[in-house]
């Protein structure tokens, strides 16, 4: 078998960029899509050419299907994913791996038990970005790591997006939202966490949407909006990471930077694929563009499943892995935990730091 047959659960917002990518690698093959609105899934497939539109059982029942794209609500991800390893069928989920480390778990105990494997949004890290960053770490241009900062802090999503309220839900908020980028980046660059320090509250405990079509409505905020924490990493670097829905004037802080022995490396926007690297060494006077690597530009959301499929198929590891992913959430709501316990949480999980993903490993397109 040289091409994998790829279904998608969940046609909302973000599955647009997925059936775009994916039907361009050559290794792929996009043949049906399913959501519990089947309207919203036919617009869909016939908007980007997918085959057929049809509900989450028929999609599951489809033997010919190898892989799922789980695109649902956070809430329902460990849910919908146990529901496609029972079907006998691998699965890639959006971020977060589950809402809670006990499904996670499960999630990722049941795939071991079936022999299929798991895969996790996000996969930004394997753009041009932070891959030419982890070239400069690994080749030694800053020295020894150190240290990082992180910093997302932004509005809240009721400013922008037609139906925010979720992002207010158990598992929402900054830190579960926005956090896998910054963590997953962050892992990618400096390995493995040990432990991490917190705090966070809940700064409005109601929002208004101002976003149509909801414009007007109130929401009841059920989780922290602004965390701020630090983090031990296992190579002893030392962290620390904002991530906020509460700055209403906004703020000019730098995503992601790096601090070695040698130097300081300014990382674009975990968020996104691509964007300018910067260095500056310990005896210059300024900041030096970096030119990224070649033919990893652009938005390459779906590159995570395609490495994922390009595993399967030769028996290898992939870099988007269930176990990183399980790493990420652990860290996530270790942050909560030790704001609520008022002590460093000690991480019981770990992953191996994702390979280097280089363009000459770029998968074929169509």
């Amino acid at each position: 078998m040289t091409t994998l047959k790829i279904g998608i659960i969940g046609c909302g917002y973000i599955s647009s960029i997925y059936m775009e990518n994916i039907q361009a690698f050559k290794h792929l093959s996009l043949v049906a899509c399913a959501d519990l609105d089947l309207e919203r899934a036919r617009s869909q497939a016939e908007q980007f050419g997918v085959p057929r539109a049809c509900t989450v059982r028929e999609l599951l029942d489809d033997p010919e299907i190898d892989l799922v794209i789980n695109l649902t609500l956070p809430k329902v991800h460990a849910e919908i994913c146990l529901q496609v390893l029972g079907a006998g069928k691998h699965v890639y989920v959006e971020k977060p791996l589950a809402i809670s480390l006990e499904e996670a778990r499960l999630v990722l105990d049941t795939a071991k038990e079936n022999r299929l494997l798991v895969g996790s949004a996000p996969d930004t890290f394997l753009g041009a970005g932070i891959q030419t960053a982890l070239q400069l770490i690994e080749s030694g241009e800053i020295g020894d790591p150190i240290g990082a900062s992180a910093f997302m802090i932004d509005r809240g999503h009721e400013h922008w997006h037609p139906n925010p309220a979720f992002y207010y839900e158990e598992g929402g908020g900054p830190m579960f939202d926005m956090g896998p980028y910054y963590l997953t980046a962050l892992i990618a660059l400096l390995g493995p966490i040990h432990r991490v320090g917190g705090s966070a509250r809940i700064s409005y405990p109601e929002r208004t949407v101002t976003s149509e079509p909801n414009a007007g409505q109130k929401i009841t905020v059920l989780t922290e909006t602004h965390i701020s924490g630090t983090i031990d990493f296992a190579s002893g670097a030392i962290a620390t990471i904002t991530t906020s829905f509460d700055a209403f004037g906004g703020s000019s802080l730098p995503p992601l930077e790096i601090y070695g022995s040698k130097g300081t490396l300014l990382v674009p926007d975990p968020n996104l694929f691509d964007g300018t690297v910067r260095l500056r060494r310990k005896d210059e006077t300024d900041f030096t563009d970096i030119p990224v690597q070649p033919n990893l530009e652009g938005n390459g959301r779906g590159i995570g499943v395609a490495d994922m499929a390009d595993a399967i198929l030769k028996g290898k590891d992939h870099r988007a892995s269930g176990q990183l992913a399980f790493h990420v959430l652990e860290t996530m709501h270790g942050f909560l935990d030790s704001s609520r316990n008022g002590a460093f949480y000690h991480l019981k999980s770990t992953c191996t730091k994702p390979k280097p993903f280089s363009h000459a490993e770029k998968f074929p397109t169509t």
